[in-house]
């Protein structure tokens, strides 16, 4: 019986050499700088038959990883807040819906002119294979610090179209099927009516408040079993029906999209969607046919180049045709040329609705895998050979001109901080000119009637124009880090007359600044981290007085503390030692001040607080 199982293991001995594996192999895959998805990817193909055959049957354990793609839709359409979709409108379905139509058209064109496909076999492949991956391209650029890039946001935005497209997608294969069977399209579209009706009744009228009941009973671990029970419930049921699960579960998360425990929902069921995408990947991987490849090698590997050359193509013209610059397009071109997870789902239900033949099937996933294998080396080629020619300080439109100021104050930087300093300068009459270094915060800003340029406050021509050498005060509230500091270390150098006022971030970038020669400084969360205590303090009934002699104090030693630590900020080991010895000596300093001569022990706490323990 040992000998048996080890030929043909179980599930569970299969998804632990699974997890084995991918525990060993993707963590070396990342140090080779191999994306995550690829790791598992290779994880699986060479576990697969085609390789050393390690997990036996592959099949059996396909179908309980395509569950990871059933919670990846669900977490999807969660993200599909109506207020969101609405605010990103423009960029999402003007586009999404040009990267989508244009490629799924011409591909679908392509393919019924030069293969033996039928048009409607050609419309599922063609948009099928018009998608890209939404967990590879997030996790790159993520990896790769640029999703918050002009081209990651855009990606961004076509893979939520591309998410929504989903729907439609899958809801039209039984359709397709039904061509061919005359009556099976207006009993599949009744099913369709009935089963979105159904849920959004349910998700309203059922859902929601049997989530305000489990919160309610304190036993907040009950959300992950309610996340899970409503995700395995509604796909079963699809099922049973005739309908896709993927789709039944992307709906169920649109229609709780706008629920008050979106987020509860989200956090409870993103551990399992993770593991299961990657199990996922995994068996996509185990299940690729190496002898395919291997009898076809030219075909397979030309035609998922093809594919990603008529995608990156494309959705550079595009990107160019919608005012993008040509570095951008091209970035987001090589970003989303590879085919996408959820073309898997779609040949799979096609095959399955016998709307695609089982060997096409194959022989596209095989693509769409190879698709994915060649994205790094894209991005490889993209860093070596097209980013040396872009010019990474050309914005991603032209610079407003600022027409000549000579106001006291400049302001780089119009966020949440620059904003409400702009506001104060407004009341006393003052007058300034913001620059803004990113276009969509100017153009969002410009809505609520706010006057800012856009522009980098580093560049000569731009402070000139605003006045630099009349100002009297430059305020630098730059979010990002490094920009902060290069804008202070120029106009320090450049500008000395110049009274320049900073946002730090935190400490580390307090001392960056203060090496630099920068004085006036303010850390931005600190003010706001003091008024909370002290208010802290005053509920936990120490008196007002009291609570603000010792944020006083507090802050008087912490300014001692910012210097002293000033010059080994940098080593560690010194900046941990100089943290305890510090803590120790406060509390030392508020023990021997304190009004009463003593510490306000528990039980004065829970009395002032109005805590009662409950006698057991």
């Amino acid at each position: 019986m040992i000998a048996a199982s080890l030929v043909q293991p179980s599930l569970m001995l299969q998804a632990t050499i699974f997890l084995g594996a991918a525990l060993l192999l993707v963590p070396l895959g990342k140090r080779l700088h191999i994306s995550t998805v690829l790791g598992y990817l290779i994880t699986g193909l060479l576990l697969g038959p085609s390789v050393f055959d390690v997990a036996g049957d592959a099949e059996s354990l396909m179908h309980f990883s395509e569950f990871g793609v059933v919670m990846l839709l669900f977490v999807i359409g969660l993200e599909l807040q109506p207020s969101r979709l609405w605010a990103l409108r423009h960029s999402i379905f003007v586009f999404g819906g040009l990267q989508v139509g244009v490629t799924g058209l011409l591909l679908m064109g392509l393919l019924y002119e030069f293969s033996s496909l039928k048009l409607d076999t050609a419309f599922i492949v063609g948009f099928g294979l018009a998608l890209s991956s939404t967990a590879f391209v997030l996790q790159v650029l993520t990896e790769k610090e640029q999703l918050s890039s002009t081209h990651g946001r855009e990606a961004f935005t076509i893979l939520l179209f591309q998410d929504i497209a989903v729907i439609p997608l899958l809801a039209a294969i039984p359709f397709l099927s039904g061509v061919r069977e005359q009556t099976y399209d207006l009993i599949y579209f009744g099913k369709v009516v009935a089963v979105f009706g159904g849920l959004f009744l349910v998700s309203r009228y059922v859902v929601r408040p049997f989530f305000k009941f489990v919160a309610l009973s304190g036993a907040n671990e009950l959300l992950t079993a309610v996340a899970l029970f409503i995700v395995m419930g509604v796909s079963i049921l699809m099922g049973q029906i005739g309908l896709s699960m993927a789709l039944g579960a992307f709906l169920t998360g649109v229609l709780l999209a706008d629920s008050e425990y979106r987020h509860e929902l989200e956090a409870s069921i993103e551990p399992f969607k993770g593991l299961l995408l990657g199990l996922f990947f995994m068996s996509v991987g185990m299940l690729t046919d190496v002898k395919l490849i291997l009898a076809h090698p030219a075909f397979i590997i030309g035609a998922a180049i093809a594919l990603m050359v008529i995608k990156f193509g494309v959705i550079t013209i595009i990107a160019r045709l919608l005012g993008n610059r040509l570095p951008t397009s091209i970035r987001l071109g090589v970003t989303l040329a590879q085919g996408g997870e959820f073309a898997f789902v779609l040949f799979s239900t096609a095959a399955n609705s016998n709307v695609l033949r089982p060997e096409h099937a194959n022989l596209l996933t095989l693509i769409v895998t190879i698709s994915m294998a060649l994205t790094p080396i894209g991005f490889m080629l993209l860093e070596k050979f097209g980013e040396p020619r872009f010019d990474k300080g050309q914005p991603d439109r032209e610079y407003d001109s600022i027409p000549d100021h000579e106001h006291p104050v400049i302001i780089a930087g119009f966020g949440r901080v620059g904003q409400i300093i702009g506001r104060v300068l407004r009341m006393h009459n003052i007058e300034f000119t913001a620059i803004e270094s990113s276009a969509n915060q100017v153009d969002f800003v410009r809505k609520f009637g706010n006057q800012v340029y856009y522009g980098n406050p580093q560049n000569p021509q731009i402070l000139r124009t605003a006045g630099i050498e009349k100002a009297r005060l430059f305020i630098i509230a730059i979010d990002d880090i490094e920009r902060s500091i290069a804008t202070a270390r120029y106009l320090h150098t450049n500008y000395p007359h110049l009274q320049i006022l900073v946002r730090a971030r935190n400490r580390a970038h307090f001392y960056r600044l203060r090496e630099i020669g920068i004085t006036h400084i303010w850390r931005e969360t600190y003010l706001s981290s003091l008024d909370m205590s002290r208010e802290s303090l005053e509920l936990l009934g120490i008196s007002p007085q009291k609570a603000r002699e010792t944020i006083t104090a507090f802050r008087d030693y912490d300014d001692k503390l910012l210097a002293q630590q000033q010059a080994i900020y940098e080593d560690e080991a010194k900046m941990i030692a100089s943290v305890q010895s510090s803590m120790m000596e406060l509390e030392s300093l508020f023990d021997s001040d304190h009004s009463e001569g003593k510490k306000l022990d528990l039980n004065e706490i829970e009395t002032a607080v109005g805590i009662h323990k409950s006698s057991s």
